[in-house]
């Protein structure tokens, strides 16, 4: 089974493979090595040396190479978009324009074979057709790789915008969990609790994962649930020792990758607007994240305040749940279910999700 390092690598060769076909000189030179290939076959004889028959393809190829440049460079970008019927009868013209100059330069070559000039001028419509053929073939090529040349830049900007977007909805993320933490850093040390240096070795775990670590767009999943231990050790310093936080996992979590930080909003958000409200020590934070092959269950549940803590206080935990929705369209389009139960004594949230 390929690890997912053998497949990146495997990916950057077959994208350089195709940089390297989609370069213009290179297909177009395989394009006409393939078709003086093909001429060779057609028009070999035991009975005539291969330079005899080599000299012939390449006048032929030469003509060729004329209408097909001319049906590039001019007749493709003026015509086939918005005129297609005046393209086509214009590339028939200029094949049979082309066709007596080629029958010409051949009849002239075969002035020793008078039966070879005589079966040139009968065939002077098969080269035609031939002509057309050529041409026509080019015109679907080309079609063809600036169909794909456009896949190709566009899922590049879809790329670099979904990059963009999630730099954005991850610079929300960050500085709203660091706020709410320094803030309560900033509590203890007023208290001058003997906390203070432990939650300063956890944060600096915590912001060493989210400044060095979360920059790719996915991280292993073993290295997210360190970090919601982490989060989780930093919470239970400060919260009343009769909190009640809980955090189990299933199933093999190594080898699995997932998108960074997707947890942190539901996190912060049961603690900020669950736990941190309770006056008495019966609240609680409970986790379970279970992984089965590739799919992953994830649900968090809190309990809420008696009292309801104020609404200016209350607004302010949207913007990162809005948050990890986006970033889920963005990353798991249809390959993922997220739920919440929002009830008067408790706050719940599910994510089914398939990882990649």
């Amino acid at each position: 089974m390929l690890s997912l390092l053998d497949f990146m690598k495997a990916q950057r060769i077959l994208e350089r493979l195709y940089e390297w076909l989609t370069f213009r000189p290179v297909y177009h030179t395989l394009f006409w090595l393939m078709l003086l290939g093909i001429l060779l076959w057609m028009g070999y004889s035991p009975n005539l040396s291969l330079w005899f028959v080599l000299s012939n393809e390449l006048i032929n190829l030469g003509f060729f190479a004329i209408l097909v440049y001319f049906n590039l460079l001019y007749l493709i970008p003026r015509y086939l978009a918005k005129h297609v019927l005046l393209y086509l009868v214009l590339v028939l013209v200029a094949c049979a324009a082309i066709t007596p100059i080629r029958v010409l330069a051949l009849y002239l070559k075969f002035s020793s074979h008078p039966e070879w000039q005589q079966a040139l001028v009968d065939a002077q419509l098969n080269l035609y057709a031939g002509s057309v053929l050529v041409t026509l073939t080019s015109t679907v090529l080309r079609v063809i790789t600036d169909w794909w040349r456009y896949q190709q830049e566009k899922q590049i900007l879809q790329t670099q915008n979904i990059q963009s977007e999630l730099r954005f909805l991850k610079s929300q993320i960050n500085p709203h969990f660091l706020f709410n933490t320094l803030n309560n850093l900033y509590a203890l040390t007023l208290k001058k609790s003997d906390k203070a240096p432990e939650i300063v070795l956890k944060l600096s775990e915590i912001m060493r994962y989210m400044l060095y670590e979360c920059n790719e767009r996915q991280v292993p999943l073993e290295r997210e649930v360190q970090y919601i231990h982490n989060y989780l050790d930093l919470e239970r310093l400060r919260q009343p020792k009769g909190a009640d936080i809980r955090f189990s996992t299933e199933g093999f979590i190594s080898d699995q990758m997932i998108a960074p930080l997707i947890f942190v909003p539901f996190l912060e958000n049961s603690f900020k607007h669950g736990l941190n409200h309770h006056t008495r020590d019966k609240g609680y934070v409970r986790l379970y994240l279970r992984v089965e092959g590739k799919d992953l269950y994830f649900s968090i549940e809190n309990s809420k305040p008696e009292t309801p803590p104020p609404a200016g206080q209350a607004s302010n935990g949207g913007i990162g749940l809005a948050n990890v929705r986006q970033r889920l369209d963005l990353l798991y389009p249809g390959r993922y279910r997220l739920d919440i139960w929002d009830e008067s004594q408790r706050y719940a949230v599910s994510l089914r999700m398939t990882l990649e």
